[in-house]
């Protein structure tokens, strides 16, 4: 329902802003530009555009070989028992912060394979067994219309987005022409990571769950030196070879990967082409089911920024961030960032737009696509997981998850700096 409302501002907004601007200062311009945007055309400054709806299509059939590449890889994975071992991995530190579960209980192997799915970018595996722990929580769960203290720890953690492998970026990036794809694995690595620990941090304070127990405690603090001791090493790195190291860690990451899915499909016997064919298949369906969307957010937002009412709204922001002694660069990426807790695809939509305008490996457009990747859904999440189990109080859930999309997007700010500013 926002995100109906949000389209539909940005089409009335621009061309309101248009006609005020034709009637008021006879600039016929933006009316012009907002045509092009729609069906394309010369543009007022004597350019040209494809219009965005054209824009949008060719971008997400451009997905359909890398999707089906990726998709492919992970269905090896997942057919050799990564998310089984994934799972195992992170048993002990998991079983702690859900008490109320039963040893043994058949919703924690659902949540911890959720978990593990969604970190190796697995959405289409994660969804299905998000849903299943979401049911089983249920059962455990005294007041059915109430959220239950695991359920809250389990969505928060969820929609945190931790990712591994951020693979819709990378391939975004790649559609769209960049040098280096890979160049923002380590920062959504980060700001996913510090998404991550404030939205447990904020449900753990809630529910008084003891973060300092020793095997938690050496969970979090393995984990949380690993990304200081990256963001350490970094930091002390000159910008140029910041992006060396960056994607030659990136790139020895994923051929790691890679290599682990394969070593572990093998030692399973689980036929490795057909399992990559059978995944692989995949990538045209995810290609064309996000036409639509692309098409419906980038025309609106092409509308929106022609009009020269985005121009208004990131110019007043900038003037806000100037006056506080501030750099301004950041704030165009904002428009990503406050759209991805509520659309996946309106985020995406947003992603592109930044990398059409500003260029996809300008630093606004790294930002935006760093930004896409630190945090996740976070209200389409809530509304699909709760919605599943009919549960309408869902106490704290809410602040907890936007606490840590707020934590990954000012993560997400402060890496692209080191690494892209």
């Amino acid at each position: 329902m926002v995100l109906n409302w949000i389209w539909i501002g940005f089409f009335l907004i621009g061309i309101a802003t248009a006609l005020a601007k034709l009637a008021f200062w006879g600039d016929a311009a933006p009316l012009s530009d907002m045509t092009a945007m729609l069906l394309g055309g010369e543009t007022s400054d004597g350019g040209e555009t494809s219009g965005m709806a054209k824009v949008a299509a060719t971008i997400s059939l451009g997905y359909i070989g890398l999707m089906a590449l990726w998709l492919g890889i992970m269905k090896i994975g997942e057919n050799g028992g990564a998310v089984r071992v994934l799972t195992r991995l992170v048993a002990p530190f998991f079983r702690r912060l859900f008490p109320e579960i039963p040893k043994d209980h058949p919703a924690s192997g659902s949540i911890m394979m959720n978990f593990s799915a969604n970190m190796l970018g697995l959405d289409n595996a994660a969804t299905p067994l998000g849903l299943k722990a979401m049911n089983q929580l249920q059962e455990l769960n005294p007041d059915k219309d109430r959220a239950s203290n695991a359920m809250i720890m389990f969505l928060v953690l969820n929609t945190s987005g931790l990712t591994v492998i951020p693979i819709s970026v990378i391939t975004l990036r790649s559609v769209q022409g960049a040098a280096n794809p890979t160049d923002i694995f380590v920062p959504i690595l980060i700001a996913t990571y510090f998404a991550t620990l404030a939205g447990l941090v904020a449900v753990a304070v809630a529910q008084r769950i003891r973060l300092l127990q020793p095997v938690v405690l050496a969970y979090l603090a393995g984990a949380t030196a690993l990304v200081f001791g990256m963001i350490w090493h970094f930091s002390r790195l000159p910008q140029e070879e910041i992006v060396t190291q960056s994607r030659t860690l990136a790139a020895l990451f994923i051929f790691g990967i890679i290599s682990w899915f394969l070593v572990l499909a093998v030692a399973s016997r689980v036929n490795v082409y057909e399992s990559f064919i059978e995944g692989a298949k995949d990538g045209f369906g995810v290609a064309v089911k996000i036409i639509p969307y692309l098409v419906a957010m980038l025309v609106a937002v092409g509308v929106f920024r022609a009009s020269g009412a985005m121009d208004a709204v990131i110019g007043g922001m900038k003037e806000l961030v100037a006056a506080l002694g501030f750099d301004t660069r950041w704030v165009d990426g904002m428009p990503t960032a406050m759209m991805k807790p509520l659309s996946g695809s309106g985020a995406r939509g947003m992603a592109v737009e930044a990398m059409e305008n500003f260029g996809v490996d300008s630093f606004v457009g790294q930002l935006a696509c760093t930004l896409q990747g630190s945090t996740e859904t976070t209200f389409y999440t809530l509304a699909v997981y709760f919605g599943a189990v009919g549960v309408r109080r869902t106490r704290y859930t809410i602040t907890c998850g936007l606490f840590a999309d707020a934590a990954g997007i000012v993560a997400a700010i402060v890496v692209a700096y080191m690494f892209f500013g």
